[in-house]
């Protein structure tokens, strides 16, 4: 796991062949973190919980690809 300190405004790039995603810390507050993604519409994001749901597989701890 990477693990990335970032300021509000501030940004990280994740890169997949052609595809770039951005996530941009928005705002902080407490506890909690902001985040914006932009990424192309073909790349789904989804809250790790969500796709937990979504897909039956539990506790989403790895990328779906990479998950057995």
């Amino acid at each position: 796991m990477l693990v990335l300190s970032r300021k509000r405004g501030e940004k990280i790039v994740v890169c997949c062949g052609d595809q770039v995603t951005i996530v941009e810390v928005l705002a902080t507050s407490g506890g909690r973190v902001r985040l914006g993604v932009s990424a192309p519409p073909e790349v789904v994001v989804h809250r790790s919980e969500v796709w937990s749901r979504a897909t039956g597989r539990g506790t989403a701890r790895r990328a779906p690809d990479d998950a057995s």
